[in-house]
């Protein structure tokens, strides 16, 4: 792994905390450090894989810095903040498609040795015939936007083994979003882009998946905070996992009439 010179104060005109990160991150100059566990091995081989790959979107691995940290090339554009904004139909359509292109590409990424991941325990695993490694926590919180596109998908800190649909499902919570109620038109129109775009999967499946996807998220918080993972503790700060579980208790009960809408 190549070593990076340390960074300059943590207090300095040049550093930026970054929110939202799982284990929390900085941006020190043009990159990004973030702390690093059991699972960076195998993360930093997978973008390694997609940087290979010329798949676009990605943050670089640049390598770890005298703190033990990993560096990341920093991405410039804007978050989004999932509970105040409703991402452009073009800006949905754009992160749909860059993932479809990801799983596309991700089918190639095979280690046929197991690997440790974030979200499958201490134990090293293997994938499945059935499956891909993916980003796993896709939502639109961690999409970065410039001049009204859509240019990357950060923080992979969560990758590993999984179906793809689960990942579209995720997208698919914040990006429409379908965690909250902006109408039942407008979040069946906003759907009926996610699939075609996509272009696999129809809506009733695909909504059966945010169900079992997103009950499956609140599982695996309540399992990290359980096995000690600070990160992941941190989303206790704002009422998780619980928070996920009444989110998708309200979202089950409108479904009926999502799918009513759809065109």
């Amino acid at each position: 792994m190549t070593h990076v010179d340390d960074a300059p104060d943590a207090d300095g005109p040049d550093v930026e905390h970054l929110p939202g990160a799982v284990g929390g991150a900085l941006r020190i100059g043009r990159t990004v450090r973030r702390p690093t566990g059991p699972w960076t091995p195998a993360v930093h081989r997978l973008l390694a894989f997609l940087a290979d790959e010329g798949l676009g979107g990605v943050p670089r691995v640049e390598g770890l810095d005298d703190q033990g940290r990993e560096v990341l090339s920093y991405v410039e554009g804007r978050g989004v903040p999932v509970d105040d904004e409703v991402v452009l139909d073009t800006v949905l359509v754009e992160a749909v498609t860059w993932l479809r292109g990801y799983h596309d590409v991700v089918e190639g990424f095979r280690p046929e040795e197991p690997l440790r991941w974030r979200g499958t325990g201490e134990e090293p695993v293997t994938l499945a015939p059935d499956q891909v490694v993916c980003h796993h926590d896709p939502g639109a919180y961690n999409w970065i936007v410039q001049s009204g596109h859509f240019v990357a998908m950060i923080d992979w800190d969560m990758a590993g083994p999984g179906r793809a649909i689960d990942d579209l499902a995720f997208l698919a919570w914040t990006g429409v979003p379908l965690y909250r109620d902006i109408g039942v038109e407008e979040t069946a129109r906003r759907l009926d882009l996610v699939v075609e775009a996509y272009g696999e999967w129809g809506p009733m499946t695909l909504l059966d998946a945010v169900v079992e996807r997103m009950t499956t998220a609140s599982e695996r918080i309540a399992a990290g905070i359980a096995r000690g993972d600070a990160g992941i503790a941190n989303l206790q700060k704002v009422g998780e996992p619980q928070r996920t579980r009444d989110r998708v208790a309200a979202f089950r009960e409108r479904v009926p009439a999502i799918l009513d809408a759809l065109p």
